[in-house]
């Protein structure tokens, strides 16, 4: 995958990821000589261009379309690292179950009025 590619070429690695149709969850392995900062913005960007030209059909993406969000948050790992490795693999059920509790919230609302 492209996201695999580009993290290497800054010698860092996706350790692991699940992707969702709005976002994206990754443990990222970055090296000390490079920043969060550059490696995010690097694996956003290239990988923006990359999408823009197999998807959207562009040569070339000088356009200033955008493709991901301007922020990202992060964190250390440490030693919760195997919490943060089943939190991203299982992010998909846990974002269901969010969703169906705040619909219960909005209809329980919805019946007090």
């Amino acid at each position: 995958m492209v996201l695999h590619e580009l993290a290497a070429r800054k010698e860092s690695k996706i350790e692991a990821g699940h992707m969702m149709p709005d976002h994206v969850h990754m443990l990222l392995s970055v090296p000390p000589k490079y920043s969060v900062s550059q490696v995010v913005g690097f694996l956003k960007g290239k990988s923006s261009i990359w999408i823009a030209q197999r998807f959207d059909g562009k040569a070339k993406n000088f356009t200033g379309a955008k493709f991901w969000a301007r922020g990202y948050f992060v964190s250390t790992v440490g030693r919760d690292e195997e919490l943060i490795r089943c939190n991203i693999r299982d992010q998909e059920v846990a974002e269901k179950r969010l969703e169906q509790q705040l619909s219960l919230f909005a209809y329980a609302e919805q019946e007090k009025r």
